[in-house]
C-alpha cells in the first residue's frame, strides 16, 4: 500500500492552480525503477538478475529498457557489497551502476566497464523521439546529471558525436563521471555554459593545424598546472557567471574540432551555418520545477518542505522568468539544428505554462519549425497533450515520472512573397 504524502499547503494550492491531482504524489512507492541495457549485452540478463536478486521485466515498448521492483533493496545484494553494483541517487530518480573493480574476476557481465545505467523510462522516450541514427551529431542542452546523454551515445555506437550542455558545474561533474564509467566518453563533449547562447561549430575530423596555446589541442586527462590551479579557484562557483565564457569540461579523443583555434571553437553561428553545419538533433529537456518527478518530490518529506518552497514553489511564483527560460533554450537548441533536422523540447513538469504555452509560441513565433506526430508514440502508455501531436507521461497513466514530448522539425525557411 502506498505511503500518503502530507504535502504542505502551498504545494496543494500551486497543484490545484494548475489543475494537477496532489494524490499522485501517494504513488512514488509503487511505481518501478527502471534501466537501460548497453546494446549488446542482453544475453546476460540472467546473471544481472542473479546478482542483484531480482526479476528484471523487459519493456515491450521502450527497446532495452528494463523495469525493477520499487522494493528491492540494491544495497542489501551480495553484488552491491563486492563492489559490483552501486546505487546512485540522482536528483529525480534512483540509478543503478554496473561496474568491474579490479579484485573482482572477469566474466561476460562485467568486461567492458559498465553495462547497465538508471534512467526513467519517460525520459527514454524522449531521447527514443529524436530517431537518432548512427553518425548524426546530437546536442544535448542540458545534459547534467547525463544518462540521456549516454542513452545518446549507444545509439550512435562508433559514429557521430554527442555534445553536453549544462550551466551547472558539480552536476556536469557528474555527467562526466557517468561517461567515463560507460566508457562513452570517445565521441562526447560537455561544455560548462548557458544553454540559451551556446554556439558550437559540431564539424568532426578537422585536421590539425599549428598547436599553439590559442589552438585547442586533443583532450587530454592529464591536465596542465595553469589548468588545474584555475579549477581549484572556480571549484566553489557551482553555476557559470552571467555571460561568462563557455568552459570545456570533457573532450572525447574522437569527438572533432581537433586543431581549431579557440577562437573559432565558440564562434557564434549564423542562419546559413546552422542550416548546413548545424546539428542533427537536438535535446532540450528544459530545467523546469520538477513538479511531474514523483520521487523527488518525496525527497522533500526528508529535506524538509521549506526546501520544497525555495525549489519549486519559488521558481513558479518567477512564472515569467522561468518560462522566458525554457522558450530562450528552445529557440537557441533549434538555432543550433540543422535544416531537416529533428529538435525535442521535454520537462518533467505536469504543467501548461511550462510545456503547450511554450511550444505553442515557439511555434507561432518561427515559420521554419513544424510540429511533428512521434509515430513511435502510439505503442507507447501515454495520453495526449492539449496541444496536438504532443504526448504526456505521468504515475497514473504511464508507471513512470511525469514528462511533456514535442518533437519539432527545422523546414527551409519560407520565401517571401512580392
Amino acid at each position: 500500500m502506498s505511503k500518503q504524502l502530507e504535502l504542505p499547503e502551498s504545494f496543494v494550492r500551486f497543484l490545484e492552480a494548475n489543475d494537477i491531482d496532489p494524490s499522485i504524489y501517494n504513488e512514488g512507492d509503487s511505481l518501478p525503477r527502471y534501466v537501460r541495457l548497453k546494446p549488446g549485452f542482453e544475453d546476460v540478463v540472467q546473471e544481472i538478475e542473479s546478482e542483484i536478486n531480482c526479476k528484471m521485466e523487459q519493456l515491450n515498448w521502450l527497446p532495452g529498457f528494463y523495469s525493477i521492483p520499487p522494493h528491492v533493496h540494491i544495497a542489501r545484494s551480495k553484488a552491491y557489497q563486492q563492489g559490483k553494483v552501486r546505487e546512485r541517487e540522482s536528483n529525480q530518480s534512483s540509478s543503478i551502476l554496473m561496474s568491474k573493480p579490479s579484485l573482482i574476476p572477469s566474466s561476460s557481465l562485467w568486461d567492458g566497464l559498465f553495462q547497465m545505467y538508471g534512467i526513467d523510462a519517460a525520459s527514454g522516450a524522449a531521447v527514443s523521439a529524436l530517431g537518432i541514427s548512427p553518425g548524426d551529431h546530437v546536442l544535448d542542452l542540458c545534459a547534467a546529471p547525463g544518462a540521456k546523454l549516454c542513452m545518446m551515445l549507444d545509439l550512435l555506437g562508433d559514429k557521430g558525436t554527442a555534445t553536453g550542455v549544462d550551466v551547472a558545474r558539480h552536476r556536469l561533474s557528474a555527467c562526466r563521471t557517468m561517461l567515463q564509467k560507460y566508457g562513452l566518453g570517445e565521441r562526447s563533449r560537455l561544455f560548462l555554459a548557458d544553454g540559451t547562447t551556446f554556439s558550437l561549430p559540431p564539424t568532426t575530423n578537422l585536421p590539425c593545424g599549428s598547436c599553439d596555446e590559442e589552438t585547442f589541442k586533443q583532450w587530454t586527462s592529464r591536465r596542465p598546472y595553469k589548468e588545474r590551479k584555475q579549477v581549484a579557484k572556480t571549484r566553489n562557483n557551482f553555476v557559470l557567471p552571467l555571460h561568462a565564457h563557455p568552459e570545456i569540461v570533457f573532450y572525447g579523443h574522437n569527438s572533432g574540432v581537433i586543431g581549431l583555434p579557440k577562437k573559432e571553437l565558440f564562434r557564434p553561428l549564423d542562419q546559413n551555418d546552422c542550416a548546413n553545419r548545424g546539428y542533427d538533433k537536438v535535446l532540450v529537456d528544459a530545467e523546469c520545477t520538477h513538479d511531474g518527478s514523483i520521487k523527488h518530490i518525496q525527497k522533500f518529506e526528508q529535506w524538509g518542505w521549506t526546501t520544497l518552497e525555495r525549489r519549486v514553489l519559488d521558481a513558479e511564483r518567477t512564472d515569467t522568468n522561468l518560462t522566458a527560460l525554457q522558450l530562450n533554450l528552445l529557440r537557441n537548441g533549434f538555432r543550433l539544428l540543422k535544416q531537416g533536422g529533428i529538435l525535442v523540447y521535454s520537462t518533467c513538469s505536469l504543467t501548461h505554462a511550462q510545456n503547450e504555452d511554450v511550444v505553442d509560441q515557439f511555434l507561432a513565433e518561427s515559420s521554419s519549425a513544424e510540429l511533428q506526430e512521434i509515430e513511435m508514440a502510439k505503442e507507447w502508455p501515454c495520453r495526449s497533450g492539449r496541444t496536438p501531436k504532443t504526448v504526456r507521461f505521468d504515475p497514473s497513466t504511464s508507471a513512470t515520472s511525469g514528462l511533456f514530448v514535442a518533437k519539432i522539425k527545422k523546414m527551409a525557411p519560407e520565401k517571401n512573397v512580392l
